[in-house]
């Protein structure tokens, strides 16, 4: 008789994960509006701004990253006269603060810290005003790949900080993961590492951490300090000479996210994708499976592939379909072609299950 269903055990059974990494380069002519700002998105909240790599309107765009800043309330600037959106830019900081860093043991929210210790109470090294980049899930997959840029997969973004605007990039800083394989995970957000930045200007071997990278959370935080002497120069932030001091204290956010693109040249990383996969052995031993319940293998109850009665029985495998306890079809795997079995063989199939 025909062998239908076969139980499977826990040998018959397999399951393995691999990381899938895609590399991701984003020039910084898409970020400074490669289609005259028609692929940069403004908002009516003007909380945050939005860059695609083709028109927003268009049916055929995709989101790629958002852009915001925001400054601790403790920030000098916040507490300068005329300033525009205090409230949004202190809720911004604020927002970031709390998805990232947490709250510490009084309940309030921790403050951004360049050295990945947000318990610190080391001022200098508080991010203040930062500046933040937020990945779309598209690029970034299920999280950022860690480990150094330096030797290849992992994150680095090249920012123009001469102190000329229409010359951005005369003098550059390449901000970098400089130990993504030794990430920190006192985050809320899953696991994190310091960003460091080198370039003209600084020594041969010199570096300076001025910012952090949330792998999972796609976020990248930079100090607004990258664009000022305390790293390489004072930077003209838009045409009319303005600082980013300044630029924080007048502008709106999305003034302050304008400024910051025009001085973007580059950002590239790989993703990672983690693909989990379970692998069925279904084995067909020299007795299972070698005649078949198609109602056309009959012919007036004569087996059709056989050419004389006295011959073994034989069927052809042409799928493997897994079942439920309950017997319900959840999964079909078809073969390239048929599979001639006998009770002279015997044939394990590999079936497997990509999630």
């Amino acid at each position: 008789m025909a062998t239908s269903f076969k139980a499977l055990n826990n040998q018959d059974v397999s399951r393995s994960q691999t990381k899938l990494h895609e590399s991701i380069p984003l020039t910084g002519t898409i970020l400074s509006g490669t289609y005259s700002d028609n692929n940069i998105k403004n908002y009516s909240h003007g909380m945050f701004q939005s860059v695609y790599d083709y028109p927003y309107l268009s049916s055929s765009a995709n989101h790629i990253i958002d852009l915001t800043a925001g400054w601790t309330p403790n920030s000098s600037l916040s507490s300068s006269a005329n300033v525009v959106q205090r409230n949004q830019k202190n809720d911004i900081y604020n927002e970031m603060s709390q998805m990232l860093a947490g709250y510490d043991t009084t309940g309030s929210i921790n403050k951004l810290d360049v050295s990945g210790n947000f318990g610190s109470t080391v001022a200098a090294d508080k991010i203040n005003e930062a500046l933040v980049f937020n990945f779309a899930r598209l690029l970034t997959k299920d999280e950022i790949q860690k480990g150094s840029s330096i030797s290849g997969g992992g994150f680095s973004m090249t920012l123009g900080v001469s102190s000329s605007y229409t010359s951005p990039f005369a003098k550059t800083l390449t901000v970098y993961d400089k130990d993504g394989t030794n990430a920190k995970t006192n985050s809320p957000a899953g696991e994190f590492n310091v960003l460091y930045a080198t370039g003209s200007g600084f020594a041969a071997s010199s570096e300076r951490p001025c910012g952090l990278l949330f792998y999972q959370a796609g976020i990248a935080i930079l100090t607004s300090s990258v664009f000022t002497s305390a790293f390489v120069e004072a930077c003209a932030m838009d045409g009319a000479g303005t600082l980013i001091p300044n630029l924080l204290v007048s502008g709106s956010i999305s003034g302050s996210c304008d400024a910051l693109r025009h001085r973007v040249q580059n950002i590239i990383f790989s993703n990672t994708t983690e693909l989990n996969s379970t692998i069925y052995f279904c084995r067909a031993n020299n007795g299972e499976f070698n005649y078949s319940s198609n109602p056309t293998y009959l012919s007036s109850s004569q087996i059709r592939v056989k050419e004389i009665a006295t011959d073994n029985p034989v069927s052809y495998v042409t799928a493997v379909g897994l079942y439920s306890a309950d017997n319900a079809l959840l999964a079909v795997a078809k073969v390239s072609e048929p599979i001639k079995k006998t009770p002279a063989e015997e044939y394990t199939l590999r079936v497997r299950l990509d999630y």
